[in-house]
């Protein structure tokens, strides 16, 4: 069986929380889990204690057993020291298109030559 340590969200509309558990990757996100490991309020403070509680016994048992931690709970598990810091994809959405640098570059040049007259 392959097993995720993950989030299941709770909480009303606008007012999420999250509980950390290792669940079946088969199940669905709120639905059945195997155990309840901790869990998470986004809506405390970053630097509050509160904001993320784990059992991190439990939580190496589970990784121990071959559980994969999702992206955000392996986040969690770096603050906390149980795993090392991975090096993630720099993703360049923010820099522009081929068709924009284009028109950037064109623009420079007309500056600089204005610049030179």
């Amino acid at each position: 069986m392959a097993t995720k340590i993950r989030l299941a969200r709770g909480g009303s509309k606008k007012r999420p929380f999250y509980s950390i558990v290792a669940a079946d990757t088969r199940m669905p996100r709120d639905g059945r889990f195997l155990e309840k490991l901790g869990s998470y309020n986004p809506l405390l403070p970053k630097d509050s204690e509160d904001r993320v509680k784990m059992n991190v016994e439990r939580v190496q048992h589970w990784l121990d057993q071959g559980a994969k931690p999702t992206d955000r709970i392996a986040r969690f598990l770096e603050a906390a020291g149980l795993r090392e810091k991975a090096t993630r994809a720099n993703l360049k959405k923010a820099e522009p298109g081929k068709k924009a640098k284009e028109r950037a570059a064109e623009k420079a040049a007309k500056a600089e030559a204005a610049a030179a007259e």
